[in-house]
């Protein structure tokens, strides 16, 4: 059977979240006494760009702090010097050797202000420029999808900001039975995800990094050219492309009006996290719609098709 690694990881995530924080506990005191910060950086690529989405809203709601999703090029290409007030800024890669987001860390750390790194990589070149390293210790990872570096990237922002917050909970996470319960709804979801298009993600605040995080899973396990839009922006054009043969992946409830207009609307199975803590478990029905996709296609996620596990661009 295809894509047995990355079901294999799937299912790993609630052992993984479970013993992750503890290791790094004592990373984020040490960033908490280097604030309070002014501001938030956030460099990362792919699937950590999808948590680093994740983290804007957290920082911003949660403490107030304005956040920057940075582009690198405006180091790696145009060699730009940018003035900001007292930043954290944060490099996610789950390889830690992505060149262009290391480059970002150094160029804000010889700038004078705190650098993070959060990978699943110790001793990669993301670690070495950083200040302080939160690894995610989700164990070697095979597939090219990431799966359980994701949602422990995701875990590891969360614990960030309720390190720094001091008034965030702790964190209910997922179990078996949850992951069970994602296959066998994405096992039922696969079908229309194959004969429709278009297919769209569609979320909004926390959860709209899940959406794009499962449009990107779609594309790259299952060859679905699929498009994540917040549910708000939707409905600014992009709406009228969802008629019949069309299906809506939603992370944010049910969508009577695009099922009236013969869309077919996808819903993540439920759950009673906390908003906060939701991108955790419902991106688990993400990576297994994508899976069981990908299944339903005859291809081999483990495999995915011109690509690879780490890819480096500037």
């Amino acid at each position: 059977m295809y894509g047995l690694a990355m079901e294999r990881e799937i299912r790993e995530q609630p052992t993984v979240l479970q013993n992750g924080p503890a290791t790094y506990a004592p990373v984020l005191s040490q960033i908490r006494e280097q604030g309070p910060f002014e501001m938030v950086l956030l460099a990362a690529r792919g699937s950590s760009d999808n948590a680093a989405l994740y983290a804007r809203y957290l920082f911003e709601v949660k403490l107030g702090i304005p956040v920057s999703l940075a582009a690198p090029s405006v180091w790696t290409r145009f060699n730009a010097t940018v003035r900001y007030p007292k930043c954290l800024a944060i490099g996610i890669s789950q390889s830690g050797a992505a060149p262009d987001v290391s480059e970002v860390l150094e160029h804000l750390k010889q700038a004078g202000h705190t650098t993070v790194a959060i990978t699943n990589t110790a001793g990669s070149r993301l670690t070495t420029v950083a200040d302080h390293t939160i690894l995610i210790n989700a164990g070697e990872e095979k597939s090219i999808a990431a799966t359980k570096t994701y949602s422990a990237t995701l875990l590891a922002l969360y614990e960030l900001v309720r390190e720094l917050s001091q008034a965030l909970p702790a964190p209910i996470l997922p179990d078996a039975t949850w992951v069970e319960n994602c296959f066998a709804e994405a096992q039922i979801a696969s079908g229309p995800v194959v004969r429709s298009s278009p297919n769209f993600c569609l979320a909004r605040g926390y959860g709209f990094s899940t959406a794009m995080e499962t449009a990107l899973k779609l594309m790259e396990c299952a060859l679905i050219p699929a498009k994540a839009y917040s549910s708000a922006d939707f409905e600014h054009g992009p709406k009228a492309l969802a008629g019949p043969n069309s299906v809506a992946i939603t992370f944010d409830g049910a969508k009577p009006h695009l099922s009236e207009n013969g869309c077919e609307v996808i819903q993540a199975p439920s759950n009673s996290a906390p908003d906060e803590i939701k991108p955790i478990w419902d991106v688990i029905f993400g990576q297994c719609l994508a899976l069981q996709t990908a299944r339903a296609r005859g291809l081999d996620p483990d495999d995915a098709r011109f690509l690879r596990k780490v890819t480096r661009t500037l």
